[in-house]
């Protein structure tokens, strides 16, 4: 029976009253800051033109609109980026476990040896793949940036896309891998459906994709980006109901296919010249950048902006549909995408801000991050274990090797002699926009061997770069400057045999296939 207006309306109004002292009450408990809070904001498949912040810069080191920046609608990262600092050489794996369990572990994926994306059901190391490497993930006892930080005290949340382990393996379940809570995170890489009303996949031909613990959403027009916002904001109050720091671990299903329009932004991008799947890919861009800003916002209204660390980046080069894998198309002007062996596939937004500005806080005196800068130096995900756990006053435990450095320096707007100038990217596995390769980057130049060559290796073991002088990299040096390639192989191989790296096998003996000099 439905009561009576009046009542009703008494009803609505208690209900807003309650609501109005839950909040006033998280609020309360806020300011209790021993420890500041955390924020991984990952975003699945973005690379470094997906936004209108413009990553890369001219001559003069200023930032550089290009056309991909004015396509793309992401006002949240703008207002981020203005309150921090930008990375615009940062790297991450070119497919995306390897980078999750570097931000997990702090190591480069060559010494993790989860070197591809993770199948859920199968091994998928490639015809002539590694068989030894990593294909379980992580797995209960790892060292974890989650675990450290529980150990300190923190609450550690995880919200969306895990994927760190197979389906039947300990590392599906982000529970056994040091976080306190989960939502939505899984062995799956991609959601078999964005909407509500599919279920986030729980209906039609991508059951084994769908995206679980979101039953309360099912059958909604609740956008998948927008349900995990939810469930992330309720998390955060939850933690500080309690009273704990909180860590969120907040990794978007987005902008990963499948590219189903998220209608809340499909007008934005009706009109334009580009195929329907890249316009739904902008959508999803755009809902994930929506999320971002209610994020903030939420912190803003929870008195938490001052006390909470926000970190902006992508797992990988960007999927865009937009043109082909290895020329300048996806990533304008860099050259590639996701799995490939050029800069489009590894480079990555990265935005490192406290959520509010406060230069008396002790937290931000700590780590103070200049606003509105440009960094060029490198800089790689697994640099984010010891930032973090360096803000947090909390130790690597002994004995785990750690590939990553800190970024105070770079993040307070200088620039620090002591970080190596090397990235090194390794990819042993097949099938994917590239096969069988390790880039490995000094300084100015880069190098990528290709174990098996190709069409797309040119059809050499050796592609070199100069990314100064070429920064979409279409001029292959490898044999005009052969003492230079020489002494980068020598890098690369080193690197692989500092790290304990595995390699593509021989078709027929099956024995390991190092890199050759030349």
């Amino acid at each position: 029976m439905t009561p009576p207006r009046p009542l009703r309306r008494c009803l609505l109004l208690l209900a807003i009253l309650a609501g109005l002292s839950a909040v006033t009450e998280v609020a309360r408990a806020a300011p209790a800051a021993a420890k500041p809070n955390v924020v991984i904001f990952l975003v699945d498949d973005m690379g470094a033109m997906d936004t209108s912040v413009p990553f890369l810069t001219d001559e003069a080191g200023k930032a550089k609109k290009y056309p991909l920046n004015e396509w793309y609608r992401t006002p949240a990262m703008e207002r981020l980026a203005a309150r921090g600092v930008r990375l615009n050489n940062f790297c991450a794996m070119s497919v995306c476990s390897p980078t999750r369990i570097a931000i997990m572990t702090g190591q480069n994926a060559a010494r993790h040896r989860t070197t591809n994306w993770i199948s859920p059901d199968r091994d998928n190391a490639g015809p002539q793949g590694p068989p030894d490497w990593n294909w379980k993930g992580l797995k209960k006892g790892d060292v974890t940036l989650p675990g450290a930080l529980r150990g300190a005290g923190y609450r550690t949340i995880h919200v969306g896309k895990a994927h760190f382990g197979p389906r039947q393996f300990e590392g599906a379940e982000p529970l056994n891998l040091g976080f306190d809570v989960n939502v939505a995170g899984c062995s799956i890489g991609a959601p078999g459906s964005y909407y509500g009303e599919k279920n986030y996949g729980g209906t039609g031909k991508r059951t084994q994709s769908a995206v679980p613990g979101l039953e309360k959403y099912h059958g909604t027009p609740t956008f998948l980006s927008e349900a995990l916002t939810i469930e992330a904001k309720a998390r955060v109050d939850e933690s500080v109901k309690d009273g704990k720091p909180f860590f969120l671990y907040f990794a978007h299903y987005a902008v990963h296919a499948p590219f189903e329009s998220d209608p809340r932004f499909a007008a934005h991008y009706a009109n334009s010249d580009k195929p329907a799947n890249a316009q739904a890919f902008a959508t999803l861009i755009e809902g994930m950048d929506k999320s971002l800003g209610d994020l903030l916002d939420h912190l803003e209204a929870r008195g938490l902006a001052e006390n909470t660390l926000v970190l902006f980046l992508g797992d990988n080069g960007s999927d865009a549909p937009l043109g082909h894998e290895h020329a300048v198309a996806c990533a304008a002007p860099l050259r590639g995408k996701k799995g490939s062996h050029y800069e489009g596939g590894m480079r990555v937004p990265f935005l490192a801000a406290w959520a509010k500005a406060d230069p008396a806080n002790p937290h931000q005196k700590r780590l103070p991050i200049a606003a509105g800068a440009i960094q060029a130096q490198q800089a790689a995900v697994y640099d984010l274990f010891p930032t973090i756990l360096g803000l947090a006053g909390v130790e690597a435990p002994s004995g785990h090797a750690v590939d990553g450095a800190r970024l105070d320096t770079l993040l307070a707007g200088r620039r620090d002699p002591s970080r190596p100038e090397e990235f090194l990217m390794h990819y042993p596995h097949s099938p994917h926009r590239t096969d069988y390769f390790t880039s490995f980057r000094r300084g100015e130049w880069k190098v990528i061997y290709h174990y098996l060559p190709s069409k797309a290796s040119e059809g050499s073991h050796y592609q070199l770069f100069h990314l100064a002088k070429d920064p979409f990299e279409q001029a292959n040096l490898a044999a005009s400057e052969p003492a230079r390639l020489r002494e980068m192989m020598q890098g690369l191989a080193a690197g692989l045999e500092r790290q304990g790296a595995v390699y593509p096998v021989d078709k027929d003996t099956r024995a390991p296939l190092k890199p050759k000099l030349p």
